[in-house]
Protein backbone atom coordinates (compact mmCIF):
# COMPACT_ATOMS: atom_id res chain seq x y z
CA UNK A 1 0.00 0.00 0.00
CA UNK A 2 1.35 3.39 -1.00
CA UNK A 3 0.40 6.06 1.66
CA UNK A 4 -0.04 9.72 0.31
CA UNK A 5 2.81 12.21 0.88
CA UNK A 6 2.25 15.64 2.21
CA UNK A 7 2.92 17.42 -1.79
CA UNK A 8 0.26 14.71 -2.41
CA UNK A 9 -2.16 15.27 0.03
CA UNK A 10 -1.38 19.12 -0.77
CA UNK A 11 -2.52 18.76 -4.18
CA UNK A 12 -5.47 17.39 -3.23
CA UNK A 13 -6.77 20.09 -1.26
CA UNK A 14 -5.90 22.26 -4.47
CA UNK A 15 -7.80 20.03 -6.81
CA UNK A 16 -10.75 19.23 -4.33
CA UNK A 17 -13.13 21.29 -2.03
CA UNK A 18 -14.28 18.54 0.02
CA UNK A 19 -10.63 17.75 0.82
CA UNK A 20 -9.64 21.38 1.27
CA UNK A 21 -12.26 21.65 3.55
CA UNK A 22 -10.84 18.96 5.56
CA UNK A 23 -7.65 19.96 5.48
CA UNK A 24 -7.94 23.20 7.63
CA UNK A 25 -9.81 21.84 9.84
CA UNK A 26 -7.32 19.41 10.27
CA UNK A 27 -4.86 22.32 10.29
CA UNK A 28 -6.91 24.12 12.62
CA UNK A 29 -6.96 21.39 15.35
CA UNK A 30 -2.84 21.26 14.25
CA UNK A 31 -2.88 25.26 15.49
CA UNK A 32 -3.86 24.70 19.00
CA UNK A 33 -0.37 23.89 19.82
CA UNK A 34 0.72 25.95 16.47
CA UNK A 35 1.62 23.20 14.32
CA UNK A 36 0.43 24.35 10.45
CA UNK A 37 0.21 20.55 10.24
CA UNK A 38 -2.97 18.01 8.88
CA UNK A 39 -1.52 14.82 10.26
CA UNK A 40 -1.09 16.80 13.61
CA UNK A 41 -4.15 17.80 13.95
CA UNK A 42 -5.64 14.24 12.70
CA UNK A 43 -3.58 13.21 15.74
CA UNK A 44 -4.32 15.74 18.12
CA UNK A 45 -8.22 14.82 17.68
CA UNK A 46 -7.59 11.15 17.98
CA UNK A 47 -5.95 12.30 21.40
CA UNK A 48 -9.29 14.14 22.23
CA UNK A 49 -11.57 11.24 20.99
CA UNK A 50 -9.36 8.67 22.79
CA UNK A 51 -9.14 10.66 26.47
CA UNK A 52 -12.76 11.40 26.19
CA UNK A 53 -14.18 7.96 25.77
CA UNK A 54 -11.73 6.51 28.48
CA UNK A 55 -13.04 9.14 30.65
CA UNK A 56 -16.96 8.45 29.33
CA UNK A 57 -17.79 11.81 27.73
CA UNK A 58 -17.74 11.32 24.54
CA UNK A 59 -19.63 14.77 23.97
CA UNK A 60 -16.80 16.15 24.60
CA UNK A 61 -14.96 14.75 21.60
CA UNK A 62 -18.18 15.46 19.83
CA UNK A 63 -17.98 18.87 20.85
CA UNK A 64 -14.71 19.57 19.59
CA UNK A 65 -15.34 18.58 16.47
CA UNK A 66 -18.86 20.00 15.70
CA UNK A 67 -17.09 23.58 17.25
CA UNK A 68 -13.80 23.06 15.11
CA UNK A 69 -16.34 22.88 12.03
CA UNK A 70 -18.51 25.59 12.84
CA UNK A 71 -15.65 27.97 14.16
CA UNK A 72 -14.56 27.31 10.48
CA UNK A 73 -17.64 28.11 8.50
CA UNK A 74 -18.27 30.95 10.26
CA UNK A 75 -14.52 32.54 9.20
CA UNK A 76 -15.86 31.48 5.76
CA UNK A 77 -19.07 33.05 5.71
CA UNK A 78 -17.46 36.20 7.29
CA UNK A 79 -14.81 36.52 4.29
CA UNK A 80 -12.22 36.19 6.41
CA UNK A 81 -8.56 36.03 5.52
CA UNK A 82 -7.93 33.09 3.08
CA UNK A 83 -4.13 32.17 3.71
CA UNK A 84 -5.24 32.32 7.68
CA UNK A 85 -7.98 29.87 7.01
CA UNK A 86 -6.26 27.91 5.22
CA UNK A 87 -3.63 27.80 7.97
CA UNK A 88 -6.27 26.75 9.96
CA UNK A 89 -5.87 30.00 11.87
CA UNK A 90 -10.11 30.06 12.78
CA UNK A 91 -10.62 26.68 13.81
CA UNK A 92 -8.32 26.39 16.93
CA UNK A 93 -9.89 28.36 19.20
CA UNK A 94 -13.33 27.07 18.53
CA UNK A 95 -12.15 23.43 19.05
CA UNK A 96 -11.33 24.22 22.45
CA UNK A 97 -14.71 26.05 23.29
CA UNK A 98 -16.54 22.86 21.84
CA UNK A 99 -14.56 20.80 24.32
CA UNK A 100 -14.99 23.13 27.22
CA UNK A 101 -18.66 23.65 26.84
CA UNK A 102 -19.19 19.75 28.01
CA UNK A 103 -16.72 19.43 29.91
CA UNK A 104 -17.98 21.78 32.59
CA UNK A 105 -21.79 21.71 31.59
CA UNK A 106 -24.17 19.48 31.14
CA UNK A 107 -24.79 17.91 28.28
CA UNK A 108 -28.57 19.35 27.92
CA UNK A 109 -30.15 20.52 24.35
CA UNK A 110 -29.43 24.41 25.81
CA UNK A 111 -25.55 23.24 26.14
CA UNK A 112 -25.20 22.22 22.50
CA UNK A 113 -26.89 25.38 21.03
CA UNK A 114 -24.88 27.70 23.16
CA UNK A 115 -21.86 25.28 21.99
CA UNK A 116 -22.49 26.11 18.35
CA UNK A 117 -22.73 29.82 19.10
CA UNK A 118 -20.01 29.90 20.84
CA UNK A 119 -17.83 28.64 18.16
CA UNK A 120 -19.02 30.76 15.66
CA UNK A 121 -18.69 33.82 18.01
CA UNK A 122 -15.20 32.80 18.91
CA UNK A 123 -13.90 33.28 15.59
CA UNK A 124 -15.56 36.94 15.77
CA UNK A 125 -13.38 37.53 18.98
CA UNK A 126 -10.42 35.81 16.76
CA UNK A 127 -10.57 38.75 14.50
CA UNK A 128 -11.43 41.12 17.25
CA UNK A 129 -8.41 40.14 19.29
CA UNK A 130 -6.00 39.93 16.63
CA UNK A 131 -7.04 43.29 14.91
CA UNK A 132 -6.22 44.71 18.41
CA UNK A 133 -3.37 42.78 19.41
CA UNK A 134 -2.05 43.58 15.45
CA UNK A 135 -0.93 47.14 16.48
CA UNK A 136 1.38 45.54 18.84
CA UNK A 137 2.80 43.23 17.26
CA UNK A 138 1.64 40.47 18.98
CA UNK A 139 -0.86 37.02 18.02
CA UNK A 140 -4.08 36.29 19.59
CA UNK A 141 -2.93 32.65 20.70
CA UNK A 142 -5.84 31.14 22.70
CA UNK A 143 -7.22 34.36 24.09
CA UNK A 144 -10.81 33.82 21.96
CA UNK A 145 -10.95 30.63 23.71
CA UNK A 146 -10.80 32.18 27.14
CA UNK A 147 -12.67 35.01 26.33
CA UNK A 148 -15.60 33.20 24.72
CA UNK A 149 -15.48 30.60 27.31
CA UNK A 150 -15.56 32.28 30.39
CA UNK A 151 -18.40 34.62 28.65
CA UNK A 152 -20.28 31.43 28.49
CA UNK A 153 -19.34 29.33 31.96
CA UNK A 154 -19.85 32.70 33.58
CA UNK A 155 -23.62 32.93 32.03
CA UNK A 156 -24.23 29.41 33.34
CA UNK A 157 -24.89 30.42 36.65
CA UNK A 158 -27.89 32.92 35.65
CA UNK A 159 -29.42 30.55 33.24
CA UNK A 160 -31.61 27.24 34.64
CA UNK A 161 -31.47 25.63 31.01
CA UNK A 162 -27.81 24.98 32.01
CA UNK A 163 -26.83 22.45 34.21
CA UNK A 164 -23.29 23.22 36.16
CA UNK A 165 -21.05 19.90 35.35
CA UNK A 166 -17.21 20.44 35.97
CA UNK A 167 -17.55 24.10 37.82
CA UNK A 168 -17.88 25.80 41.20
CA UNK A 169 -19.32 26.16 43.28
CA UNK A 170 -18.07 29.95 43.35
CA UNK A 171 -15.61 30.20 46.71
CA UNK A 172 -12.93 32.24 47.81
CA UNK A 173 -9.31 30.50 47.20
CA UNK A 174 -8.00 28.73 50.06
CA UNK A 175 -4.82 27.35 50.48
CA UNK A 176 -4.29 22.94 49.78
CA UNK A 177 -5.84 21.05 52.26
CA UNK A 178 -2.74 18.28 53.48
CA UNK A 179 -3.78 14.89 52.09
CA UNK A 180 -2.27 11.37 51.04
CA UNK A 181 -0.51 12.13 48.01
CA UNK A 182 -1.27 10.51 44.65
CA UNK A 183 1.94 11.42 42.90
CA UNK A 184 3.87 8.65 45.11
CA UNK A 185 6.04 6.37 42.61
CA UNK A 186 7.64 6.74 38.98
CA UNK A 187 4.80 5.81 37.53
CA UNK A 188 1.86 8.51 38.80
CA UNK A 189 4.55 11.22 37.97
CA UNK A 190 5.13 9.96 34.46
CA UNK A 191 1.26 9.98 33.85
CA UNK A 192 1.04 13.73 35.65
CA UNK A 193 4.17 14.84 33.12
CA UNK A 194 2.12 13.15 30.11
CA UNK A 195 -1.29 14.69 30.97
CA UNK A 196 0.01 17.91 30.82
CA UNK A 197 0.16 18.17 26.97
CA UNK A 198 -3.28 16.35 26.92
CA UNK A 199 -4.76 19.17 29.64
CA UNK A 200 -4.17 21.55 26.71
CA UNK A 201 -7.68 19.77 25.13
CA UNK A 202 -9.10 19.65 28.69
CA UNK A 203 -8.39 16.05 28.15
CA UNK A 204 -7.22 13.99 31.31
CA UNK A 205 -4.99 11.25 30.34
CA UNK A 206 -1.94 10.29 29.61
CA UNK A 207 -2.20 8.27 26.88
CA UNK A 208 -4.41 11.09 25.31
CA UNK A 209 -0.48 13.08 26.16
CA UNK A 210 1.42 10.69 24.53
CA UNK A 211 -0.89 11.12 21.34
CA UNK A 212 -0.34 15.41 21.69
CA UNK A 213 3.60 14.66 21.56
CA UNK A 214 3.40 12.31 18.86
CA UNK A 215 1.14 14.64 16.71
CA UNK A 216 3.79 17.43 17.28
CA UNK A 217 6.97 15.32 16.70
CA UNK A 218 5.18 14.41 13.47
CA UNK A 219 5.25 18.26 12.19
CA UNK A 220 8.31 20.11 14.66
CA UNK A 221 10.79 17.21 17.16
CA UNK A 222 11.32 20.71 18.51
CA UNK A 223 8.03 21.75 19.45
CA UNK A 224 7.75 17.87 21.24
CA UNK A 225 10.39 18.18 23.11
CA UNK A 226 9.36 22.09 24.58
CA UNK A 227 6.07 20.02 25.30
CA UNK A 228 7.65 17.33 27.27
CA UNK A 229 10.27 19.87 29.03
CA UNK A 230 7.55 22.37 29.60
CA UNK A 231 5.30 20.12 31.50
CA UNK A 232 8.76 18.21 33.51
CA UNK A 233 9.60 21.83 34.36
CA UNK A 234 5.58 22.68 35.64
CA UNK A 235 5.81 19.44 37.52
CA UNK A 236 8.70 20.37 39.01
CA UNK A 237 7.61 24.25 40.22
CA UNK A 238 4.28 23.26 41.38
CA UNK A 239 5.57 20.59 43.59
CA UNK A 240 8.46 22.57 45.15
CA UNK A 241 5.72 25.57 45.42
CA UNK A 242 3.26 23.23 47.25
CA UNK A 243 0.32 23.32 44.96
CA UNK A 244 -2.63 21.45 45.26
CA UNK A 245 -1.52 17.55 44.61
CA UNK A 246 -4.34 16.72 43.00
CA UNK A 247 -4.30 19.50 40.15
CA UNK A 248 -1.12 18.56 39.58
CA UNK A 249 -1.69 14.66 39.13
CA UNK A 250 -4.24 15.73 36.82
CA UNK A 251 -1.94 17.86 34.70
CA UNK A 252 -3.80 20.78 35.45
CA UNK A 253 -1.02 22.91 36.09
CA UNK A 254 0.75 21.81 32.88
CA UNK A 255 -0.71 22.48 29.97
CA UNK A 256 -0.80 26.49 29.87
CA UNK A 257 3.68 26.04 30.68
CA UNK A 258 3.69 23.37 27.68
CA UNK A 259 1.91 26.08 25.64
CA UNK A 260 4.11 28.73 26.46
CA UNK A 261 7.44 26.69 26.19
CA UNK A 262 6.11 25.93 22.80
CA UNK A 263 5.16 29.19 21.74
CA UNK A 264 8.60 31.23 23.29
CA UNK A 265 11.06 28.56 22.65
CA UNK A 266 9.81 26.78 19.35
CA UNK A 267 7.60 29.12 17.55
CA UNK A 268 8.31 33.25 18.01
CA UNK A 269 12.31 33.20 18.86
CA UNK A 270 15.06 31.20 16.65
CA UNK A 271 16.75 28.92 18.89
CA UNK A 272 19.97 30.23 21.20
CA UNK A 273 20.91 30.08 25.08
CA UNK A 274 19.68 33.21 25.91
CA UNK A 275 16.18 32.17 24.13
CA UNK A 276 16.09 28.87 26.09
CA UNK A 277 16.69 30.91 29.51
CA UNK A 278 14.14 33.18 28.36
CA UNK A 279 11.52 30.79 27.54
CA UNK A 280 12.34 28.58 30.88
CA UNK A 281 11.67 32.14 32.92
CA UNK A 282 8.32 32.17 31.19
CA UNK A 283 7.17 28.88 31.85
CA UNK A 284 8.08 29.18 35.68
CA UNK A 285 5.98 32.28 35.56
CA UNK A 286 3.41 31.15 34.08
CA UNK A 287 3.27 28.01 36.71
CA UNK A 288 3.19 30.76 39.27
CA UNK A 289 0.51 32.59 36.88
CA UNK A 290 -1.85 29.34 36.69
CA UNK A 291 -2.18 29.45 40.81
CA UNK A 292 -3.02 33.15 41.11
CA UNK A 293 -5.27 32.71 38.06
CA UNK A 294 -7.06 29.82 39.64
CA UNK A 295 -7.18 31.62 42.86
CA UNK A 296 -8.50 34.61 40.99
CA UNK A 297 -11.12 32.91 39.08
CA UNK A 298 -12.37 30.67 42.16
CA UNK A 299 -14.47 33.01 43.10
CA UNK A 300 -16.34 33.26 39.96
CA UNK A 301 -16.83 29.45 39.68
CA UNK A 302 -15.25 28.75 36.66
CA UNK A 303 -11.38 27.68 35.45
CA UNK A 304 -9.09 29.93 34.42
CA UNK A 305 -8.43 27.58 31.04
CA UNK A 306 -5.11 28.98 28.83
CA UNK A 307 -5.31 32.44 30.56
CA UNK A 308 -1.84 31.78 32.37
CA UNK A 309 -0.58 30.89 28.92
CA UNK A 310 -1.99 33.72 27.06
CA UNK A 311 -1.09 36.70 29.57
CA UNK A 312 2.22 35.33 30.20
CA UNK A 313 3.17 34.63 26.34
CA UNK A 314 2.06 38.35 25.55
CA UNK A 315 4.21 40.04 27.94
CA UNK A 316 7.33 38.13 27.02
CA UNK A 317 6.27 38.60 23.48
CA UNK A 318 6.11 42.56 23.51
CA UNK A 319 9.46 43.14 25.98
CA UNK A 320 10.63 42.41 22.74
CA UNK A 321 14.51 41.49 23.42
CA UNK A 322 17.09 40.94 20.72
CA UNK A 323 16.48 37.25 20.73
Amino acid sequence: MVFPTASDWSGLAERSVVVSFIDLNLRGAGQVIFQDNPLTGLLFLLAVIWGAGAAGDPGVAIGAVVALLVANLTAMLLAADEGALRQGLFGFNGLLVGAAMPTFLGGTPTMWVLLVLGAAVSTVVMLAVTAVMRTVGAPALTAPFVLTSWLLLVAAYSLANLAIAGMGPPALAQAPIPAPSPLAGAMPLMQAWLKGPAQIFLIDDALSGVLVIIGLAVSSLRAAGGALLGSAVALGVSLALGADLAAIAGGLYGFSPVLTAVALGCVFYPPSARAALYTLLATILTVIAQAALAAATAPLGIPPLTAAFVLVTWLFLLARPKL
